[in-house]
């Protein structure tokens, strides 16, 4: 069926537009725009059109890292920029009529810029703020002379330190709303990923004896490791400072998300082993699920809205009678042993969505304000959970050297717009030499994927953006209509950059078309289209060129995220084993166990994240991708298996043994730390041939599931021990094998092109 004739397309269309425009991203681009238009109105009232424009370019400098994050240490972040962008967009003026020169300043300084992604996420922003610092400078007219410098460079550093202190502000009023959108969307992606495991439910083989490619989990892996990103930036905010009642509120929501995130993955355990005489109550589990995630948008549309939420449904009696009816089945058969084993599983899978249903409703009685939150590991250590608000001098360490990633992306970005500046002094036209640096700038990205992602998108946005601004440009409106245009342009592009690139490329070429015609008055609407066109297509051609050029591929980074995988399991095992000798789960060792469970998610995200952007690498150069994805999807399986102990462990710690389990826990634990300790000779299960079953190795041995009429679930918690430890096996054998592929060189006889992004 057409989605277009769908009774519901218009509804869902109109609620996902309503959702993004309640987004924080939209709002953060909303303060952008209108800190940007109050200032240069500012400016243009008390000191003219000139130093307007040069007032604007300051604040694009200082406002590309703002983004919504917490109120500590908000300015360190917006200040950098600007700091060291006013000495190279000084340079620039003083050097605009002395080509060769100018070109001696752009090259180093670009390389010098691009150091600063080595502090990762909060680094690339200041590697951008700077470019454009120098970019943006090259669009007016030379100076006449230094004094005309130094006092664009002034208005330029008026601009820039007025919109500081305006985000700060901003910020700091916004912070509150901040965080409960951000829970919003957060609250968006688990609703999607119930989603998809109520798919995977009703798509899995039923058949006996057929077992689920790993290739399967290839959607949940995905959404799992952009929602590890995704929880990451929602701790900065949401867990500073939890002291307010709304704070401790969305705090404690927070917490239950990461807990529904563990129910998800647990949820996935022995699915695809129940067969198709279980078909309709595998319908049911699905129908449980969607349902789930129903509830979870309502909360999520609430806190867009600023209202008070429905109650969350209470699935137990659904989910009780479905157990109830296996075990009926069961005992009508009682010496089949197929039909208990059946029976047995599917009493496992809908008592892990039963915790899941616990957690659901849990959060809306959050949202509801009819329960308290706890928040006894994160009050007094939330410092922990949240990146540092600093900049540290640890990138720095071996940053110089040959193989640092950011070192060889900061050579690959000085040689790509050096070559381009080279190419723009020999072209016919010679006004806009600085558009095809730009575009250089904004699509050559740390790693090819990225790079051949933002190649597309830049060029469709630029084609619509300039046809929009030399259209509006032929109508010749007011200055102060285009300045209006320019901040709102700004905003859309702003909010846009990380959602949807393609709006910001249509807003970037309008704010840079119309801003230049500002900059530089006098030039025709026509040619600019066409040469900016023209220099957006030769500068995407540059920067896809140099992606290959001291190139940093994944595989030589991967073998380190391996044995970081093997690290964080390890560790996360150890804490959530230990979990069995607590009282009660609060204080310092269910902070550690947090910890250990957040960079066992993140190192297993990072991993999945690295093999998905070497899909597209040259093929002579791309690591094992078969091996890593059956690597993924066990470690997934084992952060299941670990979850599923850890619900046992603190939700029916009534109905197990502990006196008797403490062996065993102990046992299991020292074995996956033994076996994930790549660096100790230890026996470990053999990788099987990455084409075939993963599960495989896992299921070999027929299992004698625990029988389900009985209560005590001392004897399902010794099951998924000794799950988890041959799987931790199974996880050591994929890693060396991994590892030992990596360490092969590869043979350029097998340089085939990469296949099509």
């Amino acid at each position: 069926m057409n989605d277009a004739a769908d009774p519901h397309f218009v509804h869902l269309r109109l609620r996902q537009l309503r959702r993004t425009v309640l987004s924080a991203a939209v709002l953060n681009g909303t303060s952008v725009a209108l800190g940007m238009l109050l200032i240069v109105l500012l400016v243009h009232a008390v000191l003219g059109m000139s130093a307007a424009s040069s007032a604007s370019v300051g604040v694009i400098v200082a406002l590309i890292p703002d983004m919504p994050r917490a109120r500590r240490g908000k300015w360190l972040h917006l200040i950098v920029a600007p700091l060291l962008g006013l000495p190279l967009f000084l340079a620039v003026q003083l050097l605009r009529g002395h080509p060769l020169e100018l070109g001696l300043l752009l090259v180093p300084a670009t390389f010098l810029a691009f150091l600063s992604t080595a502090w990762g996420r909060p680094g690339m922003p200041v590697a951008a703020g700077l470019m454009f610092a120098m970019l943006l400078a090259m669009a007016p007219q030379p100076a006449a002379n230094a004094h005309e410098a130094w006092l664009r460079t002034g208005w330029c550093g008026l601009g820039a330190g007025l919109y500081v202190l305006w985000a700060t502000g901003a910020n700091a009023v916004l912070n509150g709303r901040y965080r409960a959108q951000t829970l919003a969307e957060l609250l968006l992606t688990v609703a999607a990923l119930l989603r998809t495991h109520a798919k995977r439910v009703t798509r899995l083989p039923q058949e006996p004896g057929t077992r689920q490619r790993p290739d399967a989990l290839g959607e949940v892996l995905l959404r799992q490791a952009a929602l590890a990103e995704q929880l990451q930036a929602a701790r900065d905010l949401i867990l500073e400072a939890p002291g307010s009642a709304r704070r401790q509120q969305l705090a404690g929501m927070l917490v239950v998300v990461l807990e529904m995130r563990d129910r998800l993955i647990a949820s996935e355990l022995d699915i695809e082993r129940i067969q198709a005489s279980q078909a309709a109550g595998l319908q049911q589990l699905a129908a449980v699920s969607r349902a789930m995630a129903d509830d979870v948008e309502q909360v999520a549309d609430a806190l867009l809205l600023g209202r008070r939420p429905p109650a969350a449904r209470d699935h137990g009696a659904i989910l009780r009678a479905l157990h109830q009816q296996a075990l009926e089945e069961a005992g009508d058969q009682a010496d089949a042993g197929e039909v208990m084993h059946q029976a047995a599983l599917l009493h496992s899978a809908s008592v892990r969505l039963a915790d899941q249903n616990g957690a659901v409703r849990q959060l809306a009685a959050l949202a509801r304000g009819e329960q308290a939150p706890d928040l006894s590991a994160v009050r007094s250590g939330w410092q922990l959970f949240v990146s540092p608000a600093y900049w540290s001098s640890q990138p720095l360490r071996g940053l110089l050297r040959w193989r640092q990633p950011a070192f060889r992306h900061a050579l690959r970005a000085a040689l790509a717009v050096g070559a381009g500046y080279g190419l723009a002094l020999l072209q016919p036209w010679g006004s806009r030499d600085y558009w095809i640096l730009i575009t250089i700038v904004v699509v050559l990205r740390g790693s090819l994927a990225q790079t051949l992602e933002r190649r597309t998108e830049r060029v469709l946005g630029t084609l619509a953006g300039s046809a929009l601004a030399v259209g509006l440009l032929a109508l010749h409106p007011p200055e102060v209509v285009l300045l209006a245009v320019v901040v709102l342009a700004q905003g859309l592009a702003h909010a846009f950059v990380v959602r949807k690139y393609v709006i910001t490329a249509v807003a970037g070429s309008v704010l840079g078309l119309v801003l230049a015609h500002l900059l530089y008055a006098g030039s025709s609407s026509a040619f600019d289209f066409a040469e900016r066109v023209g220099d957006t297509l030769l500068g995407t051609a540059l920067a896809w060129g140099f992606s290959y050029v001291l190139p940093s591929w994944e595989r030589t980074r991967i073998a380190t995220t391996v044995r970081r995988v093997c690290r964080a399991m390890a560790a996360h095992a150890r804490q959530s084993l230990a979990l069995a000798t607590l009282a009660e789960v609060t204080g310092q060792p269910e902070l550690a166990w947090r910890l250990a469970r957040r960079e066992a998610y993140d190192a297993l995200s990072t991993l999945v994240q690295a093999t998905r952007r070497a899909l597209v690498e040259p093929r002579a150069v791309q690591p094992p991708i078969a091996l890593l994805e059956q690597l993924q999807a066990h470690g997934y399986q084992l952060l299941g298996q670990l979850s599923a102990v850890q619900s046992t462990l603190l939700l029916r710690r009534e109905r197990l043994q502990l006196d008797r389990l403490a062996a065993p826990l102990a046992d299991a634990a020292r074995e996956i730390q033994a076996q994930l300790d790549l660096d100790t000779p230890c026996a470990a299960a053999a990788p099987g041939p990455a084409s075939e079953d993963a599960d495989a190795t896992l299921f070999g041995v027929p299992e004698a599931l625990p029988d389900p009429r009985v209560a005590d679930s001392s004897p399902w918690l010794l099951r998924r021990l000794a799950l988890a430890t041959g799987l931790a096996g199974v996880v050591r054998g994929d890693a060396l094998a991994v590892l030992d592929e990596l360490a092969t060189v590869p043979k350029p006889s097998v340089n085939r092109p990469a296949p099509p992004p």
